[in-house]
């Protein structure tokens, strides 16, 4: 797994965390937000109107209404990424990374609703009768670039696991395990079957299940972040400032956080934001081509809404909690994650500014002095007892480490390592470092006024969130299948999709987020190239819908 996992980490420095991956998903929704003129806030008032179905007509083709599509969609967007994924951004990137999550979502308003409108312009009826959309069906109808087409859609079909089904189950077991202290394969079990039974249903029971489960996590999640916020009112403001402070220069080192360089948190906030709310991704498309609508701008528009419900607002709530309650730079003690860990050569004292500042440069990718460790350690009743090297872990150094074998006994003999990595497998490595993803979240829940019960509303907000998120992008990848193999193809592709759904509930977190992070890059790529070839017909299609909008309204008048 490690080696996959370093496999995956090469392909992300050369994608998503690469400089350049963050200027083009900016720059193609900056570009569209002045070719459209801001379409994100003159538009707004006006998609609240289509979402609540004041212009619906009667004799619109589709599988769902307008609400349906919002809530399948959110419940696409809505999931791990506003728990889990917020806190990762800001365990790395500091404050400065909930920033550009709000960019992203700011230009990404505007990108979704360009690439949904396309989307629905060109969905086509499926053999079975419901409508199948999506960029891959643009690319082929109206580009005939069949090719990119075809490699979105396995795109697809790939970043429905890596961003749908391994994620969600992953943080979703580990709140259980965390809260509860349920077993991750029994949470995988048990969510696996329900999982199956909803999506068998295909897009009508997925839209009514989730235009139901929407609307009530959203509303717990808030309550709870609200009482956690109020409760620390007193560091709601200087989060605020924290995060426009260090927008443009990085995250500074405050407790056991070492600091995050600007390029660092940029990428980082980027990247989250993308996997929080998809925008520019090509997957909301897919779902909102399924609803009832003669105007395909109409659901454009209503698209509009779901980076600012996701990211502005959702996630923003995350971002209070985490930064008012201080969690995000203190130390917990926890379980090591192996691909969270790394043994580095020579012993680094946090205490001493030299070796700190060593530390963050290396951690911040600025110096290649720092090296791995090479070698052996001894440990006895459980403790290190030779010296030569320092343990990291989440990004910061690691204290009161333990090596314990399985069932909580401790270790006694010597550790192989490896180019920093520990090699023996069976050996479970705990301690005191910073967290993230989940855990991170449901630590900070619990400094407010509910107390220790704080971490249930995380519990059952992502059971909600990632469950629904789960069943979402079963029919994202179904309808890509359906695109690249027929209707046939979709049966083999659920029981798959069940399956995976079941192994990432005991499986390595960071190793989920880092294939996530690979898949949704190269779901994105193709996307952005698509809607950036369309970009006239995408202004005449919204200068047609106004002309239309208005002939309409005069009759109706």
């Amino acid at each position: 797994m490690n080696s996959f996992n370093d496999l995956l980490l090469f392909l992300d420095s050369l994608l998503g965390s690469s400089p350049w991956f963050p200027y083009v998903l900016l720059g193609v929704g900056i570009f569209f937000t002045i070719y459209l003129k801001f379409p994100q806030i003159r538009y707004f008032k006006h998609a609240w109107r289509v979402v609540t179905g004041k212009y619906d007509k009667p004799d619109a083709e589709g599988d769902t209404n307008h609400f349906q599509a919002l809530s399948t969609a959110l419940s696409g967007t809505v999931g791990t990424g506003n728990i889990g994924g917020v806190a990762l951004a800001l365990s790395i990137g500091g404050p400065a990374a909930l920033f550009w999550m709000w960019m992203t979502a700011f230009f990404g308003m505007t990108t979704k609703f360009v690439e949904v409108t396309l989307s629905h312009k060109y969905r086509v009826k499926a053999e079975d009768g419901t409508m199948s959309g999506g960029p891959m069906y643009y690319m082929d109808r109206r580009l005939n670039m069949k090719w990119l087409a075809v490699l979105f859609a396995v795109a697809t079909v790939i970043s429905s696991f890596g961003t749908g089904s391994l994620p969600q189950i992953n943080n979703i077991a580990q709140s259980m395990n965390d809260s509860f202290g349920i077993e991750h394969m029994v949470t995988g079990g048990v969510l696996a079957i329900l999982l199956a039974m909803v999506i068998l249903g295909g897009i009508k029971r997925i839209a009514y299940i989730t235009s139901r489960v929407v609307p009530l996590m959203a509303a717990l999640y808030i309550i709870g972040a609200l009482a956690v916020i109020f409760y620390n009112i007193e560091n709601l403001v200087p989060s605020f400032v924290s995060v426009f402070q260090d927008a443009f220069t990085g995250s500074a080192a405050t407790g056991g956080f070492v600091g995050a360089a600007f390029a660092y948190a940029f990428t980082k906030g980027v990247n989250r934001g993308l996997f929080s709310n998809e925008a520019g991704q090509g997957s909301a498309p897919i779902a909102h081509a399924a609803a009832r609508a003669k105007e395909p701008v109409s659901e454009g528009m209503v698209s509009i809404l779901e980076p600012f419900i996701d990211t502005i607002i959702i996630c923003t709530l995350t971002g209070m909690v985490i930064l008012s309650s201080g969690a995000w730079h203190e130390k917990h003690e926890n379980e090591f994650q192996r691909s969270d860990m790394i043994i580095l050569a020579g012993e680094y004292d946090q205490n001493k500014q030299e070796d700190f500042d060593e530390i963050a440069r290396y951690l911040n990718a600025q110096t290649n002095e720092v090296k791995l460790y090479q070698g052996e350690i001894q440990v006895k009743d459980g403790l290190a007892v030779s010296e030569g090297f320092t343990i990291l872990n989440s990004r910061s150094f690691a204290e009161n480490v333990v090596f314990l074998l399985p069932g909580e006994h401790v270790y006694n003999g010597k550790l192989n390592v490896i180019d920093g990595q520990l090699k023996n497998k069976e050996i479970v490595v705990k301690g005191d470092s910073l967290i993230h993803s989940a855990s991170l979240t449901t630590e900070a829940f619990t400094r407010g006024y509910f107390g220790e019960s704080g971490k249930y509303i995380v519990t059952i907000g992502l059971l909600l969130f990632a469950f629904s998120t789960a069943i979402a992008w079963s029919y994202y990848g179904d309808r890509a299948m359906t695109y690249l193999l027929g209707a046939r193809s979709v049966m083999p592709y659920r029981v798959i999709y069940v399956a995976g759904f079941f192994w990432a509930s005991f499986a390595d977190t960071s190793l989920i987020w880092t294939l996530a992070a690979v898949a949704i890059v190269v779901m994105t790529l193709p996307n952005l190239l698509g809607i950036m070839l369309l970009r006239k017909e995408m202004k005449e299609t919204v200068d047609e819908y106004w002309v239309n909008f208005e002939k309409d309204n005069k009759k109706e008048g």
